[in-house]
């Protein structure tokens, strides 16, 4: 299996236990040379978005992929974790309606959860 579907079910299944709000997942891997995907979620207040990425960081490292960055935890309106094949962003409700990453990146490929099973 490629690294970055096991580390993006890694991560989605890191934000699900840690109940994260309307995961999307895209495939990026045809537009960009950023990574092969994006991750978004949000989280209700700012314990919430910074359990996601304990919990995101935590589980990833354990199975032996480390992150390459993290940045906005301290603020936990908009965290994005840096994993080289996958980036993870974390956001409060308000700032993931203002940015929309979903849009921004409309090129990419939307992937069902369950499709990366």
């Amino acid at each position: 299996m490629n690294h970055a579907k096991e580390m993006a079910k890694l991560a989605i299944q890191a934000l699900e236990d840690k109940k994260a709000e309307d995961i999307h997942v895209i495939d990026i891997s045809e537009i960009s040379v950023l990574a092969d995907y994006f991750i978004i979620a949000n989280g209700t207040n700012r314990n919430q978005v910074q359990a996601l990425i304990d919990n995101v960081d935590d589980t990833l490292g354990r199975a032996g992929y480390p992150d390459r960055k993290i940045e906005g935890y301290d603020s936990a309106n908009w965290a994005l974790m840096d994993y080289k094949d996958i980036i993870v962003h974390v956001f409060d409700k308000e700032n993931r309606l203002f940015y929309d990453l979903e849009r921004i990146w409309r090129d990419g490929k939307k992937i069902a959860l369950e499709d990366l099973q």
